[in-house]
């Protein structure tokens, strides 16, 4: 295999031979910033899981590696997510009980299966899937899945016991009814948090460039609110013992060293539970990364393999499986981080790797304070960019059909919860898809003036012949839309009894199966028996080809294929007339 074919599959061999000290100063910065950033969420999002937070933490140190070596983005920063880590504890939490060796068992199974499947869509080049799924219908997943999980953090927020459910109106009705149970100091700890994250969000980067501060160094100072909020909260608890005092909900101890290697247990029945699972895990965080990795190579006018990326992201989960961890994927906010804290190659999550593990090795012991409600606090912040209502606005302006499948996703979600919401929303796509195609719009064109352009009679001041009726077709043909094909056309034609030629113009149409080749070999046949010739013009080179291979022309009869639709009028045309929209 040659280099460059080599390189196709290994995207570091791309990158790694003109690595210079610049690049590493670049990689190296965006790394550690990325790494102040990883360790506390990553914690965070394990516990939405429903897992110990260190198991956040090993799903960031190989799965990183993994990716480095394999990925086809420069900038995407891999890693525990929000929406994944929901789906895992939902899928688990109607297994076993969050917190058993099942649970953990299954949470690294999950991992694999889902690794798996990224892996073998990657092989045989499937990355084309990712295009079942709208942006209005993940628009309505992300949204309605960002208020689960924040209204999922309640409990930790408030500092007493609320069941999990995906119904926020259950959530909310039983805090609403314990609410006499608040845990006051984990409240006060909650909205602490939450105002050092705002904060640092919106407004420290730009008072330190107020004062002069580079804007490098105070961009990075700006991305560093989850570390700033673990330290002041978790010092807080140490000093004054409120663990003891007050009841605040600690992480207390997180195992010190590198995470063991392990291998999944693949029991059959579990698989079979998980299967279903694991393949909308893996579809979901492959959207989402893939997106993501694609925003941030346009900007640098990158390319990203889709199905290089399958692979690379199947081997992350297929190695976080084998270190104690639990499925990952890029994520919007750190890929967003690294990007703009200047990572210009995987390098940079190589580092990000190298500091988590060090992490893991030396500094577990100085979390044993952290409160849990601080780690809650991380995800409502990080999720609440996923409520996306200018997609909703844009899209019930633009086309209400778009902005109706959003809020049935997101109603779906909400309602049957988030697999079977996903599910609903790819159905409530390709549903779509085949009722929009099933009604192609065709238009009746004439001749601008006396120029080779040909448009829309409703629309423009054309001429037109009264004996030739010239239809644009802007669609495929395929069997979904033949009978409404078949139906309009011949209405047509009845509706101008006077013409001798019907002209399909086949420009926008790409393909043309079975079904439609029957349906234009019976409607040349009827259009015959009424006297009317049928004819094409501007077929593209691979339909043609297609309707050479079986002769379809020669059983036109008199019916002609043309090269543009102005040669068509030339020969089929008599005088003439105007016609006014």
């Amino acid at each position: 295999m040659s280099t460059r074919n080599l390189g196709r599959y290994l995207p570091i061999l791309d990158w790694l031979p003109g690595y210079g000290r610049s690049a590493l100063a670049s990689d190296g910065m965006a790394g550690l910033i990325v790494a102040i950033m990883l360790v506390p969420q990553g914690m965070a999002y394990a516990l939405l899981a429903g897992l110990p937070p260190e198991v956040g933490l090993y799903a960031s140190i190989v799965p990183l590696v993994f990716y480095g070596l394999l990925g086809s983005s420069r900038a995407l920063a891999v890693g525990p997510v929000a929406i994944v880590s929901l789906m895992v504890a939902t899928t688990l939490g109607e297994i076993t009980e969050a917190g058993s060796a099942g649970y953990l068992a299954g949470a690294v199974l999950l991992a694999f299966l889902s690794g798996a499947i990224l892996l073998g869509m990657g092989l045989a080049r499937l990355g084309f899937l990712v295009n079942f799924l709208s942006h209005p219908v993940i628009s309505g997943f992300s949204s309605a899945a960002a208020l689960v999980i924040g209204f999922a953090q309640l409990k930790h927020l408030l500092g007493f016991d609320i069941p999990r459910s995906h119904h926020i109106t259950e959530t909310l009705a039983h805090a609403a009814r314990h609410i006499g149970e608040l845990n006051q100091v984990t409240f006060t700890i909650a909205v602490t948090s939450l105002i050092i994250l705002l904060l640092f969000k919106s407004r420290v980067a730009l008072a330190l460039k107020s004062f002069g501060v580079g804007a490098a160094t105070a961009d990075a100072v700006g991305k560093a609110g989850p570390l700033m909020a673990v330290l002041v909260t978790t010092l807080a608890v140490w000093f004054l013992g409120l663990d003891r005092s007050a009841g605040v909900a600690i992480v207390a101890d997180i195992p010190a060293g590198l995470p063991p290697l392990t291998m999944p247990s693949l029991d059959l029945a579990l698989v079979q539970q998980l299967l279903p699972a694991a393949a909308l895990i893996a579809m979901v965080g492959f959207l989402e990364s893939v997106s993501v990795a694609k925003s941030l190579a346009s900007k640098r006018r990158q390319k990203i393999d889709a199905n290089q990326e399958l692979i690379a992201l199947g081997a992350a989960n297929i190695g976080a499986s084998m270190t104690g961890g639990y499925p990952v994927t890029g994520g919007f906010s750190r890929s967003l981080v690294n990007f703009t804290a200047g990572a210009v190659t995987p390098m940079a999550s190589i580092i990000t790797a190298a500091l988590i593990a060090v992490t893991v090795l030396l500094l577990t012991p100085l979390l044993y304070f952290l409160p849990k409600a601080t780690l809650a606090a991380i995800i409502v912040v990080a999720v609440a960019n996923l409520i996306d209502l200018k997609t909703l606005r844009e899209a019930w302006v633009y086309n209400k059909a778009d902005a109706a499948s959003l809020v049935a996703t997101f109603v779906a979600v909400l309602s049957i919860g988030v697999e079977l919401g996903i599910v609903f929303g790819a159905a409530l796509s390709i549903a779509l898809y085949l009722w929009r195609t099933s009604r192609p719009h065709m238009a009746e064109v004439g001749r601008v003036g006396q120029t080779e352009h040909f448009r829309n009679v409703l629309r423009h001041e054309v001429q037109t012949d009264p004996k030739v009726l010239m239809v644009r077709v802007d669609e495929s043909l395929y069997f979904a839309n033949t009978a409404y094909l078949e139906d309009q056309l011949l209405a047509r034609v009845a509706d101008h009894p006077e013409i001798d030629h019907l002209v399909l113009i086949m420009s926008a149409v790409n393909f043309i199966d079975a079904s439609a080749l029957e349906t234009l070999e019976t409607l040349a046949d009827r259009l015959h028996d009424a006297r009317v010739t049928l004819h094409f013009a501007e077929v593209k080179g691979p339909v043609m080809d297609g309707l050479e291979r079986v002769a379809f022309i020669n059983r036109l009869g008199n019916g002609r294929v043309f090269l543009s639709t102005h040669e068509a009028m030339r020969e089929l045309t008599s005088a003439p007339r105007v016609q006014v929209a």
